[in-house]
């Protein structure tokens, strides 16, 4: 093993946190004026020179501010045109993940288990909440909630793509046979590779099926900006200008990781134009007072600017054996040094679901896994292309809401009478 040098990038991370300290005593001003500004008691308040004060200030607090972890707030859903409460709570925890349960409360009726695996890269599980709030009325709803790195103390060890894999299946095992999975963007990979050394095993515990949905099985095919970052460049160049420490004021002290920041930044550099556009409007809607139309842009960028960190080793692992290797797409990839043979898998249903527009896992990327499952039989595979959305639109929105719930709904049901098991 290469002896670990230091460099300039190793040390972003803390120029950054000894920036945002410096900063604060401006942030404090910054605030106090805004507070007077929102003040309605404030006789120049619905002026045009304050109400373009008072959008400056709020404008330039959102984009100086550090965004903390949403929470999901699903409080009730709606079944068969009856009310139900819903309380959330963590029924596995690990050290770089808990399983949360979304349990209906007064809901009686059994209905199909749902694991869905958020991914783990930059956003938190959050960004999933309208994914579990369409499918909430039709399952019972456990989801991994991902750490960020920088609150995981070093003490707790490596995370890599190995024990995410190995993660799905503990929470599989925990969760009992009869459960489906389903996962969004990144874990299609070790969520498919989890299922297939669970099928070799003949566990009782492989999932009935399983949803993919957006996500990079075979990253060759239809190749977008992501996909070419990620191949222009050598594992060695990530890991030296990418990965950085974690400062001394978090719980992660000393974690290599790859930071939010830098993966948000990536994220915004595909769709410059169309951010610069929203917060253009937001400036707008609050000149106008248009507190519905600027409120929903703030709810989405609140959890949009919410990111977190992932530990080093992750990000490189996925990097070289899903971007430049498609090491899982030519039957290479490996979990501890163990094969994950796709053809085991036979009593478990496929559904692969692509967005048209899909910017970051182009169309193929996931329908691969329909050719690479050779043990499923044809009519327990489906795949679905959902037209008119891009990556988000894939797994939540109007359309997801519309078409994409009753196809996973409609799949799940069906498999879930096909592959009993006791």
């Amino acid at each position: 093993m290469q002896p670990f040098l230091p460099n300039i990038s190793h040390y972003m991370y803390s120029w950054l946190e000894f920036a945002r300290i410096q900063l604060s005593p401006w942030r404090l001003m910054l605030n106090a004026a805004l507070f007077i500004c929102e003040d309605k008691n404030n006789p120049f308040y619905h002026t045009q020179y304050t109400r373009s004060i008072r959008a400056w200030l709020e404008l330039t607090e959102r984009m100086s501010r550090k965004y903390v972890k949403p929470r999901f707030n699903i409080t009730q859903t709606i079944i068969d045109d009856k009310k139900y409460e819903v309380k959330q709570q963590s029924v596995f925890k690990k050290p770089f993940c808990n399983l949360e349960y979304f349990e209906r409360l007064d809901f009686k009726k059994v209905q199909p288990k749902l694991l869905i695996v958020a991914p783990m890269a930059g956003h938190h599980a959050t960004l999933l909440r309208s994914t579990v709030k369409e499918l909430l009325p039709f399952f019972e709803v456990y989801i991994t909630d991902w750490i960020d790195a920088s609150q995981v103390p070093l003490s707790a060890g490596r995370f890599d793509m190995d024990d995410f894999t190995q993660y799905v299946m503990e929470f599989t095992q925990f969760l009992g046979p009869n459960l489906h999975v389903m996962a969004v963007c990144q874990p299609t990979v070790p969520v498919l590779a989890a299922v297939a050394l669970l099928a070799e095993e003949k566990q009782i515990y492989t999932p009935k099926s399983m949803i993919l949905i957006g996500g990079p099985i075979d990253a060759s095919k239809s190749p977008t900006k992501v996909n070419a970052f990620a191949v222009g460049k050598d594992i060695a160049w990530f890991e030296r200008m990418l990965i950085s420490i974690v400062p001394s004021n978090y719980p992660g002290y000393m974690r290599r990781v790859y930071p939010g920041y830098l993966q948000l930044a990536g994220f915004i550099s595909l769709n410059v134009k169309r951010h610069t556009d929203a917060h253009l409007q937001l400036f707008n809607d609050l000149m106008s007072e248009d507190d519905e139309k600027a409120d929903r842009q703030k709810n989405f960028y609140d959890e949009y600017l919410s990111v977190m960190d992932m530990p080093a080793e992750f990000y490189l692992q996925t990097i070289k054996q899903v971007f430049q290797e498609y090491a899982l797409a030519k039957g290479n990839l490996l979990y501890r040094q163990r094969k994950v043979n796709l053809s085991c898998i036979t009593d478990c249903a496929l559904l692969s679901i692509e967005g048209e527009n899909d910017d970051i896992a182009g169309i193929g990327q996931t329908q691969a896994a329909i050719s690479l499952c050779t043990g499923i039989s044809e009519n327990h595979k489906l795949y679905y292309m959902q037209k008119g959305v891009g990556h988000y639109g894939v797994f939540s929105g109007s359309k997801f809401k519309q078409f994409t719930v009753p196809v996973i709904k409609d799949f799940i049901y069906a498999a879930d009478i096909s592959f009993k098991k006791d």
